[in-house]
């Protein structure tokens, strides 16, 4: 909603990712594989397992959201103007293009972010990266995200080639 200030921002961000994680931890059927969280919204690639997972899913972790912004900033109401809207990832191809679309977003609005790697984002924990090394298994652990387990999100995006740091979203 406007008027809620960003959601990067030092006081929300880390409620948003507290947030990230308990969903992590209290739903099995839905999840979070990568994020990327902007000033007014968020970008999600998740994993559900049918449809009704999907859209119960995504309408718990809003709730959980709105509820750790709100007590973050100290109020209440609403926080999000508007639902989430999905797109099927069917192909190897689809799933790299999201992956370093929603990795990289935050390039579109930061001209000097080119080489960097966004705070704001999963991209700590992604182990796609053409130039760098993989996150050691025990970070990856205590990520905020779920490891993938559909083959399409956990190796076959691979097939279309790794990431890397120096792209920009289309």
């Amino acid at each position: 909603m406007a008027g809620l200030g960003s959601l990067r921002g030092a006081a929300v961000f880390p409620a948003v990712v507290a947030a990230l994680a308990a969903h992590r931890e209290a739903v099995a059927r839905f999840r979070v594989v990568h994020f990327s969280v902007q000033d007014n919204h968020l970008h999600l690639i998740v994993e559900a397992d049918d449809a009704r997972a999907l859209r119960v899913g995504a309408q718990g972790l809003g709730v959980r959201l709105a509820r750790a912004v709100n007590r973050a900033l100290g109020r209440r109401g609403r926080v999000f103007d508007d639902r989430f809207h999905t797109r099927a990832l069917r192909s190897p191809r689809e799933v790299r293009f999201a992956l370093a679309y929603v990795l990289h977003n935050f390039k579109k609005h930061q001209r000097l972010a080119a080489t960097r790697l966004d705070p704001c984002s999963s991209a700590l924990w992604f182990d796609g990266f053409r130039e760098l090394t993989p996150p050691d298994p025990a970070e990856a652990a205590g990520a905020p995200v779920h490891a993938a387990r559909t083959w399409l999100a956990r190796v076959g995006w691979r097939r279309a080639g790794l990431v890397s740091v120096r792209e920009a979203p289309a």
